[in-house]
This record gives C-alpha cells, sequence and structure tokens, in this order.
C-alpha cells in the first residue's frame, strides 16, 4: 500500500511539473514586442583538403593527368536570415545583370519557382581576417609519372558579397 501512494504522489508531482513547463502559443501582436537580435551567424576556419582530381582521355591512346594533395584554407563567415516575400522580390527586382537574384533581373522566367513565402538568406559579408581564403595545388602529373609539371595556387579568394536565397516550392 505504502508503494502505491508514493506511485500516486510521484505521478501528481509530476503532472504538475509537465503542466508548469507546458508550451503557450503567443500572438503576433505580443510577439512584435519582443526585441532581440535575428537571424544566425556562422563562421569556419577551413582546412579541406582533397587527395587528387584525376582527368582520364578515354580514347584508344588515352592517358591522364592528376592534380595532387588540393588544399583549400582560410576564413569564411556567413549569415542566415529569414526575410519575408516582400524583401525578397525587392532584392530580385533590385540586381541586374550576372548579380541578380539567380542570374535573371527581376525573376523574369522563374515564376513557376518564384516563393509566396518567407526566404532563407544565407549572405557572405565583409570579414576582416589575415587568414584568406586560398586554394592550392601540390603536383600536377601526367599518367603514373613521378614528375610533375609544378604547382598552382589561388590565393586571397574574395566571396565576400555572395548571396543565396533558400525557398520551398
Amino acid at each position: 500500500m505504502k508503494l502505491i501512494k508514493k506511485l500516486a504522489l510521484a505521478a501528481a508531482l509530476s503532472s504538475f511539473a509537465m503542466a508548469a513547463s507546458a508550451m503557450t502559443t503567443i500572438e503576433d501582436s505580443d510577439l512584435s514586442q519582443v526585441s532581440g537580435q535575428d537571424g544566425v551567424s556562422i563562421a569556419a576556419n577551413l582546412n579541406i583538403n582533397v587527395g587528387s582530381f584525376v582527368y582520364t582521355d578515354t580514347d584508344a591512346t588515352g592517358g591522364s593527368v592528376s592534380f595532387n594533395n588540393i588544399a583549400l584554407t582560410g576564413a569564411i563567415a556567413a549569415t542566415i536570415d529569414i526575410i519575408n516575400n516582400a524583401t525578397f522580390q525587392a532584392d530580385a527586382s533590385a540586381a541586374s545583370g550576372p548579380n541578380s537574384v539567380l542570374g535573371v533581373t527581376g525573376g523574369v522566367g522563374l515564376a513557376a519557382f518564384m516563393p509566396a513565402g518567407d526566404v532563407v538568406k544565407i549572405a557572405i559579408p565583409q570579414v576582416t581576417s589575415n587568414h584568406a581564403l586560398n586554394m592550392s595545388v601540390e603536383s600536377i602529373k601526367m599518367g603514373n609519372s613521378a614528375a610533375s609539371y609544378g604547382s598552382f595556387a589561388m590565393n586571397d579568394i574574395k566571396l565576400q558579397g555572395t548571396t543565396v536565397y533558400i525557398w520551398a516550392h
């Protein structure tokens, strides 16, 4: 009998705790009074290595070229925000030429894909860092030869100003 009383008491206490922590809805008007930081920021120090990239010619006299120990290093940052459709449409209309949203001025031609609701906006902001984004290839070799044609590097790669939009359709 004591065990049943203890179990009943434990069940009663846990139901109070569950009721106290239950989620409640918040009206938009109440939520508009809440202030804080919106969006998310992400920063990374990249250290990516690709063992090799090999091009092979498949004809009868074919050969291959390999780019070995490809490295991508440096700092990158991104901000992630949810923007409303009106803001997205303004962004799409404001840009022109190769800098337009998805390369199409004002979204012309994308009518079937244009969002009807909110959009996720990922942007790469200007970052001051001594860890510039760099890419290097340690060696370039023909076939199975040990001789290298040299190396290759791309330094101080700038991605600032890049913006990506994501939505469901």
